[in-house]
């Protein structure tokens, strides 16, 4: 938790100071756009080749690797002021959160017990969000002209190695494989598949362009900040009475009006007039409460319809859809604001609000309510997009597309070395200069506290 919160903090710093920072270096709105969507297309690479990773290198020192470069991520960007360049560093840091988070979730599923696996993964969304909103704050005392709140970016996500390097925890969980197979996933819930592609592309936009567009229009730096952290601060808010609600009625008719309160947001966000700080910070906050709370009800209305033997396939679906319309949303919403102005940026959002109601709408026509549906009782930990392994069981070694820890190269002890002739002198040896046969009792596995 505590190496969350640091990484967390660290990049809710960075990515509410890079759009920022950009638009000062001179950043056109494309480039800007651009190089937001590249932090997702990181992220879903990162999905998909982090079990790998994790597979060859051990959960520890993968960890420790993608915090490494991650950091140093950060610090690249005011050093080379260059739109590729910067892009490239949002894919590196895109693909190295999506594997920290793939380690901290599976170590979190693990160490949790069927009584207080809720529990466990609520206090981690909280201190995901806390988080979150905590670095994107910080950037109110910075100058972000400056390399300094880079550099405190880095430290931030550099220190957080410190508490997973240093544990006796024993090895996480297994890690799971993403399986992404849209037709099967359309077939079982079209609103989950079509949902979650519609949600990552409006509020990828919002959380990486918002400070900009308040930028743009005349607030300050601070003021920005503040923007962007009510966003995550009204999805706080709303998440679980929301998913609660949800299960007394057709999750669908949530989703509807969530999308058409998203839409109506940001319609007065666009006819709203700049000047009116708390005006401006309610309509945003009343757009966080509207849209954040979005996937875990379409992830929850997802597993309604699938076997326990399917979470997991249902998780890694509903993630990669979002993730594909996040690669998206922040390059065609970055156009939007280049044709007509800021505001752009929030037509982009209540277009896609209005779409996804509308099509949740053809939905319940094609699709009548199931009366006689036993819904699965809403469980945020098990519907967050906040990484790639939260699914609402343990997960089960029996599936072919979960790695049980004994299969992974990592930990597969090592053969020990024949000694070389420089050795002939240690007590070790018997009378006749030979080694001892070595037995599994004398074998020094100190080296592998995790096998």
């Amino acid at each position: 938790m505590l190496s969350t919160a640091l990484i967390l903090a660290g990049h809710g710093l960075s990515s509410t100071l890079i759009p920022l920072r950009a638009d000062l270096a001179g950043f056109g709105d494309l480039q800007i756009g651009l190089i937001s969507s590249s932090f997702y297309i990181g992220f879903v690479i990162g999905c998909v080749f982090g079990p790998f990773l994790i597979l060859r290198a051990g959960h520890i020192r993968a960890f420790a690797a993608l915090v490494s470069l991650m950091s140093g991520a950060a610090l690249l960007h005011p050093i080379l002021l260059d739109p590729l360049a910067w892009a490239l560093f949002r894919v590196i840091t895109g693909l190295c959160f999506a594997g920290i988070l793939l380690v901290v979730e599976s170590w979190l599923n693990d160490q949790a017990t069927n009584e207080n696996r809720g529990t466990v993964m609520s206090l981690y969304i909280i201190c995901y969000l806390g988080a979150t909103m905590g670095g994107q704050l910080m950037v109110v005392g910075f100058d972000i002209s400056t390399f300094v709140p880079f550099a405190i970016a880095s430290i931030f996500v550099s220190i957080a190695v410190v508490p997973v390097a240093l544990t006796k925890a024993v090895q996480p969980a297994p890690i799971t494989l993403v399986r992404f197979r849209p037709i099967n996933l359309y077939q079982t819930s079209a609103v989950a598949l079509i949902g979650c592609l519609l949600i990552g592309l409006a509020n990828s936009s919002m959380w990486a362009l918002a400070p900009l567009y308040a930028k743009q229009i005349g607030y300050s730096t601070n003021e920005a900040a503040y923007f962007a952290a009510a966003i995550v601060l009204g999805g706080a808010i709303t998440q679980w009475p929301i998913g609660r609600l949800s299960d007394r009625v057709d999750r669908r008719i949530i989703i509807l009006l969530l999308g058409f309160t998203a839409a109506v947001a940001s319609l007065l966000l666009f006819l709203l007039e700049s000047g009116n700080f708390w005006g401006t910070f309610t309509i945003f906050l009343m757009l966080g409460m509207a849209s954040q709370p979005t996937y875990a009800i379409v992830a929850a209305h997802a597993f309604d319809y699938v076997e326990a033997e399917d979470y997991v396939e249902t998780s890694s679906g509903v993630l990669m859809s979002n993730g594909i319309g996040s690669m998206i949303g922040p390059t065609l919403a970055a156009g939007l604001m280049y044709s007509i102005g800021p505001e752009g940026l929030f037509v982009w959002v209540a277009l896609v609000e209005v779409a996804l109601a509308l099509f949740v709408i053809s939905r319940l026509f094609i699709r009548p309510a199931d009366e006689a549906l036993e819904k699965t009782d809403f469980e945020y930990g098990a519907t967050s997009n906040m990484g790639a392994v939260l699914t609402p069981d343990p997960l089960d070694i029996e599936d072919p597309y979960v790695i049980p820890p004994e299969e992974f190269p990592a930990y597969e002890q090592e053969e020990e070395e024949e000694p070389s002739e420089e050795t002939d002198d240690l007590p070790n040896r018997n009378d006749e200069g030979e080694n001892p046969p070595t037995t599994d009792e004398t074998q020094d596995n100190s080296r592998f506290p995790s096998g």
